[in-house]
């Protein structure tokens, strides 16, 4: 008895050690504090390098670029005063302006205080002078050919919201994530008329994760283990308003270039790759929705290839994992409602009990729930009629070897490309009547389970508007 408790310490040891060391691979605790290092850039400042280089720089000016979405920072204690999104973005988007090559910037936020410090030179000047208006003057202040307006103008929180956890026997883990998203416009107005030149708008989620495990476990019969780890991510909203205003001041210069409202020094202006690359980009945001999901783009009709692992469920015991395979051809697939016909073949079998040879064709209506999105889950349910039979041979026996049966699945299907979707099911055959396995023994007709992976491929014209 000693022997065996010992052991248990020992395997319970062990695998708490196991779940530290993964558990440490996954997120960084910080032992020490850090030194101060240079900021960040986000993903889209590299894209200002593929940009083509300004004929002549375009001098720009930004008073005020503000915070107008009026949001304060979520508080689950009481309320708070703090506000959702950074104050200081107007010093983001002229460092945007700078890194992108294209402007020039002049300063206009803390204008005051610049001819404040003009006014103290000239007036050092006079009294070293004594009181001579003679000597160098201070030079004019540079004026815009442009200034550039707008905002931060929406902050929403809890677009998206999910999670999942998985517990047995005391040993757990679980995980939550939220995404805001931030909004921001951004407008060229020329100082010479105030016609607005062009106006453009960005969008950045901003993800927050939380991971949990656990373990509590009677180790004894007075003694608990309880063991608790996990982490979160949140991304910095400073990030995401810099992300945006990055996009923005690159979408301004390709809409810019596009319109003619200034030249760039390549000879292939327009045909650039990189301008090619935006309005690629600009186009998609046509199929996209607000979470960033991408429209599907099914067509009308598709043909599927299905691998299936197959597992009879009946009068015997010991139902075992069986390869089989599914062609399918459907139709209507542009609408969430559509008809699709099957045919496959497989094999059951139980455990030193039987085995059977099946061929199934049929057809059954699929439900999409989310038909304009690339991705989502569907259920299906059907009919048709099996042919069972323990050897292949040419002599079918369809008088006592066909069943009928419906089916019920429920699945996730994916686009990976604009005509070819990735689709993942479990399926259940239910069988009419209770003689495949040549037994009729309880009150439950025979069965079969399966998990689908299948590959299809869409064609037949453009997709539904609808």
């Amino acid at each position: 008895m000693n022997l065996l408790f010992f052991k248990g310490k020992i395997r319970l040891l062990f695998l708490f050690t196991l779940f530290l060391g993964g558990c440490d691979s996954t997120f960084r605790v910080p032992a020490s504090t850090e030194e101060a290092r240079l900021g960040e850039f986000s993903a889209v400042h590299e894209d200002f390098g593929k940009l083509p280089k300004p004929k002549e720089k375009v001098v720009a000016a930004v008073y005020q670029f503000r915070d107008q979405s009026g949001q304060y920072k979520l508080s689950e204690v009481g309320a708070s005063w703090s506000t959702a999104v950074t104050q200081g973005a107007t010093s983001i988007l002229l460092q945007a302006l700078d890194e992108s090559g294209w402007f020039v910037t002049i300063e206009r936020e803390g204008l005051s205080n610049l001819l404040n410090e003009r006014r103290l030179i000239r007036s050092s000047r006079e009294q070293f002078q004594g009181g001579s208006q003679q000597g160098p003057l201070v030079p004019p202040l540079l004026f815009g050919g442009v200034t550039l307006e707008g905002g931060i103008i929406s902050y929403e929180t809890n677009i998206v919201t999910g999670g999942a956890g998985l517990r047995y026997f005391g040993a757990g883990a679980s995980g939550e994530y939220r995404e805001d998203k931030v909004s921001v416009y951004l407008r060229a107005v020329s100082t010479s008329s105030g016609r607005i030149l062009k106006n453009v708008h960005t969008s950045k989620t901003i993800l927050s994760q939380k991971l949990n495990s656990g373990l509590f476990r009677f180790v004894s019969l007075n003694k608990i283990l309880e063991a608790e780890t996990g982490f979160t991510y949140n991304e910095p909203s400073h990030m995401a308003v810099q992300e945006a205003i990055d996009k923005a001041v690159y979408a301004l210069i390709a809409e810019g270039i596009m319109d003619g409202l200034w030249e760039t020094d390549d000879p292939r202006g327009k045909e650039h790759p990189a301008i090619q690359e935006y309005l690629e980009e600009k186009k998609m945001t046509y199929r996209t929705d607000h979470p960033g999901d991408i429209w599907s783009t099914r067509k009308r009709m598709n043909f599927g290839i299905t691998s299936s692992g197959t597992m009879y469920d009946g009068d015997y015991e010991g139902g075992m994992f069986m390869p089989g395979m599914n062609l399918s051809f459907g139709f209507f697939q542009n609408r969430s409602l559509s008809l699709r016909w099957n045919t496959g073949a497989g094999r059951v079998e139980a455990r030193d009990a039987f085995h059977a040879n099946i061929l199934y064709s049929g057809f059954d209506l699929r439900y999409r729930f989310f038909q304009n999105y690339r991705g989502g889950p569907f259920l299906k349910a059907g009919g048709g009629l099996l042919y069972h039979t323990e050897d292949y041979s040419l002599n079918f026996d369809f008088d006592n070897n066909i069943i009928p049966y419906i089916n019920m699945s429920v699945g996730y299907e994916w686009l990976v490309r604009d005509n070819t979707g990735l689709s993942l099911s479990l399926t259940n055959q239910q069988l009419l009547e209770d003689d495949i396995d040549g037994m009729v023994y309880g009150r439950f007709n025979d069965r079969i389970f399966s998990v689908d992976l299948g590959v299809r491929y869409y064609f037949g014209g453009a997709r539904s508007e609808e």
